[in-house]
């Protein structure tokens, strides 16, 4: 496969901004349903239901769409730093209507929003790799401007996704597209912050990795 090219800003943000509408797509029609069954149901029953439908889906809505403003968006100006603590609340929140567990291991920090960025999208990376449901564990060593992160996800029949790992090595999918972006967008997103990516699967655990280049595994 050949390296990976550098998207263009306006074909990179398309894609991010497709991928980040299919993510919410989902739980925002199913509050339009749960409005349309209010509007056409005289049933106390249906109406509780339907309330219930739109409380769930606002809650899933509103945690995607703030997980996607820390992992994709700018969250502040050139250089600016994230809270680590706020980064956990987003990346909980956000796995809670996942199957699997989310067990994060990270000092609250303020650390450079890149690295914060790229550590949201290493867990949207173990969560594909884990479709039945497990256990994400989330580590960083090294300090907050310098930091690596580990990601351990084990669960039932665990696979790496079919092509992530030579994406993550920085070699070209066979298509770019919004399914496809997102570990592109990784890769783009370690190689700002000068880091490395590795995948590999042992066993009932696939771990996911993130060092400085020099430290290549």
């Amino acid at each position: 496969m050949p390296e990976l090219k550098e998207l263009s800003s306006l074909d990179l943000s398309a894609l991010v901004a497709s991928r980040v509408c299919h993510d919410i797509i989902s739980p925002v029609g199913a509050i339009t349903n749960g409005l349309e069954v209010l509007d056409e149901e005289g049933s106390e029953d249906m109406r509780e239901f339907a309330m219930d439908l739109i409380r769930k889906s606002a809650r899933q809505a509103s945690a995607k769409l703030q997980f996607a403003r820390l992992a994709f968006g700018a969250a502040g100006s050139a250089g600016a730093e994230i809270d680590l603590g706020d980064a956990q609340l987003v990346a909980v929140g956000f796995m809670e209507n996942e199957k699997s567990n989310l067990d994060w291991q990270v000092a609250r920090h303020l650390m450079p929003k890149n690295y914060v960025k790229l550590l949201l999208n290493l867990i949207l990376i173990a969560n594909q790799c884990v479709p039945r449901g497990g256990d994400i564990t989330v580590t960083m060593d090294g300090s907050p401007s310098d930091p690596g992160f580990s990601l351990r996800a084990e669960g039932l029949n665990p696979r790496i996704p079919l092509g992530m790992a030579e994406t993550l090595s920085g070699q070209e999918p066979e298509r770019v597209d919004a399914h496809s972006v997102q570990p592109i967008y990784t890769v783009l997103l370690a190689r700002e912050c000068g880091m490395t990516l590795s995948i590999q699967k042992d066993d009932n655990v696939v771990s996911i990795a993130a060092k400085k280049t020099e430290e290549r595994m």
